[in-house]
């Protein structure tokens, strides 16, 4: 079983409580995390991060390679523990989803998604239905009894998105889930994961480095400082959705953006 493989079957394990009446769907609470035994040797990956994430809102995390962002995804998930500070998640266990897809090769579409409703405690006469529903949602109507191999990138992304879905967590966690989809595919995944949120409750943390990828989706922007991982900035989005990468609006602001973006990478050294 891969890296990925486990680490979804872990999260999916629990079974999600419901989310009680709280102001915020996750609270990262002055949050360090660091690797390796204590002396010389150890690196510290995150230093002091706090970040409310409010309900149904779309936060996206940005920052260049290793500076934690990943990191701060898995700490949130509850697949590690923070070395300081402390995460409160109130809706239970968050559903996350991968850069890779992460499905069961020898299970169908449809029966990927019934393991994450079985975790969940749905009776089994009710989940092809919940499954079908689901693919529905993702826009892969009739798509239940396809192999894997049988689905485009794309496809399999819908997949997976959907299976986080059926966690039916109020929090989603997404760690670069359409890096590695070609532009075209990745388009039109933002428009669905776009349709999707606006249509649920769900509060999303959104994991990535590109920079127009932030802006085209969240109603926040956090910007994390090249390692150890801070808060450098935040910027609230106030543009309409539904949004394109392409739009004036959104270039423009993803050029402020990078900016400093790049002004992180120079201060700490990294190119």
């Amino acid at each position: 079983m891969t890296t990925a493989l486990a680490k979804q079957e872990t999260a999916a394990a629990a079974p999600v409580a419901p989310q009680a009446s709280s102001p915020y769907a996750a609270r990262i609470d002055h949050v360090s995390k660091s690797f390796g035994r204590p002396g010389p040797g150890q690196q510290l990956v995150l230093d002091d991060v706090s970040i409310d994430v409010a309900p149904g809102e779309f936060v996206t995390l940005l920052g260049a390679s290793g500076c934690g962002k990943s990191t701060l995804l898995n700490l949130v998930a509850g697949l590690d523990e923070p070395s300081a500070g402390a995460i409160d998640v109130p809706g239970g266990r968050p559903a996350l989803m991968f850069q890779e897809h992460a499905l069961f090769p020898w299970l169908t579409a449809g029966k990927n998604i019934e393991l994450a409703l079985k975790l969940r405690g749905v009776a089994k006469a009710d989940r092809r239905p919940e499954a079908e529903r689901l693919l529905e949602l993702v826009r892969l109507k009739g798509a239940y009894g396809k192999r894997v191999h049988e689905l485009s990138g794309g496809m399999r992304q819908r997949v997976a998105l959907a299976r986080a879905l059926a966690q039916d967590s109020q929090l989603l966690l997404m760690d670069e889930p359409f890096a590695a989809l070609d532009a075209i595919t990745r388009d039109v995944l933002h428009e669905e994961l776009t349709r999707i949120w606006s249509q649920t409750s769900v509060s999303v943390l959104f994991v990535t480095h590109n920079v127009r990828e932030a802006v085209r989706l969240a109603q926040r922007v956090v910007l994390l400082s090249s390692r150890p991982g801070r808060i450098a900035r935040e910027w609230q989005i106030g543009l309409p959705q539904p949004r394109r990468i392409e739009d004036a609006a959104v270039a423009e602001l993803s050029v402020e953006i990078t900016e400093q973006l790049r002004g992180e990478i120079r201060r700490h050294g990294q190119h």
